[in-house]
C-alpha cells in the first residue's frame, strides 16, 4: 500500500511567514483572543469611515447650499455616500490580487493609511465636490476588507474559522453602527458642547471634522499596531512550486492541488452564487443605513422622527452593543445548530415585517418612540449581520489560499458596486417618497421601506436552491 507522506507529516519552510502561522496553529489548538482583537481592530478602523457621515450628512449637504429645496437634500446626500463605494468597486479585485501576490499585511497597512489621510480630508471639506472626491479616493485606496476576510480564514484553525469570520462581520456590523454614533455625537461640536468648543473657532468653521479626526486617530493607532501582526501568505524564498506544495499539505494531494490551482473563479458556482446573493443583501443594507439616518433626522411633516444627531447616535450605540454581544457569544452556537444559510433564510423572512413597521413607529412620540425604534434597530441589524456572516463563511471555504485574496476582492467589487448604487437610490427614493405624503398607495415613507423590502425579498429567494450553489463535499455541512 502506498503511503501519503504529505498527509502524515507536514513540511514547513524556514523563513516562510505562512509556514510559521501554520506551525503556530498546529501547536496551539485553542482560540487565540489576540488574533480576534487583531481582526476586530483592522475591520473596525476600515469600516468606521464608511458610515460615520450618515447622521451629519443631511446637515453637511444643507450647509453646502447645493439643494434648491429641503426635500432635495437627501438626493444630493446619496451621491456623497455612493462615491466611497464606487471607488472601492473599481479597485477591490486589484487589491485582492496584490494581497495574493505580495501578502495580506502590506495591503492591510496601506489601506488603513488611506483611511488616516482621506477621512481626515473629508472632515475638512468646504464644498460638495471636495466631499465627493475625498470619499471616492478613500474608497479607492482602502482595500482592506477583501484581504482581511482571507486573512481571518488563514489565521485560525479550521474549527475556529467560523468565529474568525464571524469577528469580521461583527466588526463590520458594529462599525456600520458605531460609526454613525460617533458622527452623531461629535458633529457640530460648537452647538452641542459650547463650553469646550468656542464659537468662531476652528471647530465652528469645520463642524464635521471632529468625528473624522477621532476615527483617523484610531486608524493611525491600528497602523502602528499592524507592524507586528503576522503574515499568513506562504513565500518559500520565491519558489512558487514550493508554495503550491504547501497548499497541497492542506488539500491532501498534489493531484487535487493541481486542479484547484488552475480553477477559474468565475466557473466556481458556489463562490459566484454566494457573491451574487451577498451583493443583493449589501445593496439592501447600505440603502437601509442611509435611509434610516436621513429618515430619522427628517422633520415630522416629511414622515421623519425629527431626531438630532445625538438621538441617532443613541439609537445606533444601543444597536452596536447588542450586535457585538450577539455576534461573539450567541451567533457561533446558533450557526452550528441551524447552519449559516438556514439561519440567514429565517432572519431574512422575519426582517420584512419588521422593516415595514418603521413608518408606523414614526407615529409614536417621547420615550415610547425611543424604546421601540431602539428595539427595532437592534433586531434589524442582528438579522442583517447574520446573513452576511453566513455568506462570508461560504466564500472563504470554497476556494484555496492562492485564490482567496482574489475571490474576496471579487466579492468586494460586486458588493461595492451594489453599495455604490444603494445610497444614491435610497436617497432618491426617500426624497420622492417624502414628496408624496398624501398618496393613496403606500403614502410617504411607507414607499421607501417597501422598496427596501423588495430587495430583501429578492435576496431571500436567492438563498434557496437551485440558485445558491452547493459547497465542496468537505464543507457540505454548512448548507442546511
Amino acid at each position: 500500500m502506498e503511503k501519503e507522506p504529505l498527509l502524515e507529516k507536514k513540511q514547513y519552510y524556514e523563513d516562510c511567514p505562512g509556514c510559521k502561522v501554520e506551525q503556530t496553529k498546529e501547536l496551539n489548538q485553542g482560540l487565540s483572543m489576540i488574533n480576534l482583537v487583531i481582526i476586530w481592530m483592522i475591520v473596525l478602523s476600515a469600516t468606521l469611515p464608511a458610515s460615520s457621515l450618515f447622521p451629519f450628512l443631511y446637515f453637511m449637504v444643507r450647509d453646502f447650499n447645493v439643494a434648491k429645496e429641503e426635500a432635495d437634500i437627501s438626493y444630493y446626500a446619496g451621491y456623497v455616500g455612493s462615491s466611497f463605494m464606487l471607488g472601492r468597486c473599481l479597485t477591490s479585485v486589484l487589491w485582492g490580487m496584490v494581497s495574493d501576490r505580495y501578502g495580506r499585511k502590506p495591503v492591510i497597512i496601506m489601506g488603513i493609511i488611506a483611511v488616516v489621510i482621506f477621512n481626515t480630508l473629508f472632515g475638512l471639506s468646504t464644498g460638495y465636490w471636495m466631499a465627493i472626491i475625498t470619499r471616492f479616493l478613500l474608497g479607492s485606496l482602502n482595500g482592506v476588507l477583501g484581504p482581511v476576510k482571507a486573512y481571518a480564514s488563514e489565521l485560525f484553525r479550521e474549527e475556529h474559522q467560523a468565529i474568525g469570520l464571524s469577528t469580521v462581520s461583527a466588526a463590520w456590523g458594529v462599525g456600520l453602527i458605531i460609526g454613525p454614533a460617533i458622527g452623531g455625537y461629535l458633529a457640530q461640536p460648537v452647538e452641542k458642547y459650547p463650553q469646550i468648543f468656542p464659537k468662531d473657532s476652528f471647530w465652528d468653521k469645520f463642524p464635521y471634522f471632529l468625528p473624522c479626526f477621532i476615527i483617523s486617530v484610531l486608524a493611525f493607532t491600528v497602523v502602528i499596531a499592524c507592524i507586528w501582526i503576522p503574515e499568513t501568505l506562504h513565500n518559500h524564498n520565491g519558489n512558487k512550486e514550493s508554495t503550491d506544495d504547501a497548499e497541497a499539505l492542506e488539500n491532501g494531494s498534489n493531484k487535487e492541488k493541481t486542479v484547484r490551482k488552475n480553477e477559474n473563479l468565475f466557473m466556481n458556482w458556489p463562490l459566484m452564487s454566494s457573491i451574487i446573493v451577498y451583493c443583493v443583501f449589501s445593496l439592501h443594507d447600505i440603502a437601509y443605513h442611509e435611509v434610516f439616518s436621513l429618515w430619522a433626522t427628517s422633520p415630522p411633516k416629511l414622515g421623519g422622527l425629527n431626531f438630532t444627531t445625538d438621538d441617532v447616535g443613541n439609537v445606533l450605540s444601543i444597536s452596536g452593543v447588542a450586535l457585538c454581544i450577539y455576534q461573539l457569544f450567541i451567533y457561533p452556537s446558533v450557526e452550528k445548530a441551524c447552519g449559516p444559510i438556514g439561519l440567514g433564510r429565517i432572519t431574512g423572512i422575519f426582517s420584512i415585517p419588521l422593516l415595514q413597521s418603521y413608518p408606523f413607529i414614526a407615529m409614536l412620540s417621547g420615550i415610547t418612540l425611543y424604546i421601540v425604534i431602539s428595539i427595532a434597530s437592534v433586531l434589524k441589524n442582528i438579522m442583517s449581520v447574520t446573513i452576511t456572516t453566513g455568506l462570508f463563511l461560504i466564500q472563504n471555504r470554497v476556494v484555496e489560499q492562492h485564490q482567496r485574496g482574489a475571490a474576496n476582492g471579487l466579492s468586494m467589487t460586486g458588493m461595492s458596486l451594489f453599495k455604490a448604487i444603494g445610497p444614491a437610490a435610497g436617497g432618491t427614493i426617500l426624497t420622492w417618497s417624502q414628496k408624496r405624503m398624501d398618496a393613496s398607495f403606500l403614502p410617504g415613507t411607507q414607499m421607501v421601506f417597501f422598496f427596501l423590502n423588495l430587495v430583501e425579498g429578492l435576496g431571500i429567494i436567492l438563498l434557496f436552491k437551485p440558485f445558491l450553489g452547493e459547497m465542496k463535499k468537505r464543507n457540505s455541512d454548512l448548507l442546511h
